[in-house]
């Protein structure tokens, strides 16, 4: 089955599979070939996660959504560990997740844990997605009338990571800006 244009393969399909879309993602397109490599190797559980952006208070539905960054090397490095811990279990993981603009109401991340006992990808797709909101390198910001804000109520940081310079977050609580400099830390 062909890709939509735009995606990036960064994974033989033989082992696992991650892959980097710009924009929202195509489901269907995703589901149809996860789906099918289940069937080709007798996998009898296929366990589904996405995520869809949600219209936070701030946003328009029409125009705003959430903004994607990824550091793909350590995206990599760090699925790379899991597709490990899961090969061990015999299960085959699959994912796929947005870069750049993702508007209200679309996908922007998408997994599937495949295996042949239905208790392992259910035990597995939870742990997955905890550590994947903990610990993937992928930023998101909030897309509000074109201009960017890094939604700091609503993220968490990566152990060992950091961000330098100033940023502007929006508080989606108090519609508040604040300004995140050295003297204000």
């Amino acid at each position: 089955m062909a890709l939509e244009t735009g995606g990036i393969l960064l994974h033989e399909p033989q082992s696992s599979e991650l892959l980097i879309f710009e924009g929202a993602l195509e489901l269907l397109t995703l589901y149809e070939r996860w789906n099918s490599f289940a069937q080709k190797n007798n996998y009898g559980a296929v366990i589904n996660f996405s995520g869809i952006v949600r219209q936070e208070s701030e946003m328009n539905k029409e125009e705003d959504g959430l903004y994607f960054e990824i550091y793909e090397p350590l995206l990599v490095k760090w699925f790379d560990s899991w597709q490990e811990k899961l090969k061990q279990k015999g299960a085959f993981l699959c994912m796929a997740h947005s870069k750049g603009f993702v508007g209200v109401g679309q996908s922007s991340f998408s997994v599937s844990i495949l295996s042949s006992k239905r208790s392992t990808a259910l035990q597995s797709i939870e742990e997955f997605v905890e550590d994947f909101k903990a610990n993937a390198p992928i930023w998101k910001y909030d897309q509000i009338s074109h201009q960017r804000f890094f939604a700091k109520a609503r993220s968490q940081s990566i152990a060992g990571s950091g961000l330098f310079g100033e940023l502007t977050y929006l508080d989606s609580e108090s519609n508040n800006e604040e300004s995140n400099t050295e003297e204000n830390k």
